[in-house]
């Protein structure tokens, strides 16, 4: 049997198996601990008005508490040093950069070919400063979120463990994309690009592993994608966008109801991004 170090392969690879399970397991524990001393005040934020983005900053708050805390139990019990956990939380200022820079690219793309193409309409522009810094807020919490549990713990637990970095890439997207089966119009084609989507996101990872060019990508994606250009956000509309976007017909290009990720045109901008973050942090 193969061995890394002087531990088969297929034990280490139980280990990862187990340490995911149980982080994924202690977070929907602790989470559901810490929101029930908020519950009432969730409950209240959580009706529709002008308090529902407080509702969604609170309760991807106490999201992220859980994760961290679930992340450093699993870690603590397993005896893996937590140094790891400090570099991929380092502040990288040209990540970071390069994150917010290419999402605008992407969306810069699909949003003018979708425009070009007729799929969709700019019907008004409604500018809310306040709905635009929450939203603002409320997006980076959940890139630091979903990218501190997706890459930050299953996929370096699973390079930790040993496992091939493209496929421990490929897995753990696919855990980001099983994620969001829950979400309004979730459909074959919106799987796929979300499964992309995490390829995309931790397609820097495997080389850096460090968390801030795909937090800062993350972030900008959601933020343009939703209360900057009006499209729903992986099938949610939390707020209203600074552009209404009227859609002619529900098609391909512009996603229909689950918004821009359910589109083919997301499907090629994914492929195509992954493919420019691979090789410039393999160059790198």
């Amino acid at each position: 049997m193969e061995t890394i170090g002087n531990e088969p392969k297929a034990k280490r690879f139980g280990k990862v198996a187990i340490d995911i399970i149980s982080f994924v397991t202690l977070a929907v524990i602790i989470i559901t601990i810490l929101g029930i001393p908020f519950s009432a005040v969730l409950q209240k934020l959580g009706k529709e008005g002008a308090d529902k983005m407080f509702y969604f900053v609170l309760s991807e708050t106490l999201m992220l508490i859980g994760i961290f805390l679930s992340a450093w139990i699993v870690w603590h019990f397993r005896g893996v040093s937590l140094t790891g956990l400090g570099r991929s939380l380092a502040i990288r200022k040209k990540d970071l950069l390069s994150g917010i820079s290419l999402a605008i690219v992407l969306y810069a793309v699909g949003f003018g070919v979708s425009l070009l193409a007729g799929a969709i309409e700019i019907a008004g522009v409604v500018f809310n400063p306040s709905s635009l810094l929450i939203s603002f807020v409320f997006f980076l919490l959940v890139a630091i979120t979903e990218e501190f549990a997706l890459r930050g713990f299953v996929l370096e637990r699973m390079l930790q463990g040993g496992v091939n970095k493209f496929w421990a890439l490929f897995l753990s997207a696919t855990l980001f994309s099983l994620v969001h089966i829950a979400n309004p119009n979730f459909d074959f084609l919106s799987f796929i690009n979300i499964l992309l989507a995490g390829i995309l996101l931790g397609s820097s990872y495997i080389y850096t592993r460090n968390l801030c060019f795909p937090i800062a990508l993350h972030w900008f994606w959601n933020w343009i994608q939703g209360p900057v250009l009006g499209y729903e956000v992986s099938g949610n509309k939390f707020c209203d966008g600074l552009l209404t976007l009227y859609l002619p017909e529900a098609n391909l290009i512009n996603g229909g109801a689950f918004g821009f990720e359910g589109s083919i045109l997301c499907t090629v901008l994914m492929v195509a991004g992954t493919g420019v973050i691979l090789k410039m942090f393999r160059k790198n």
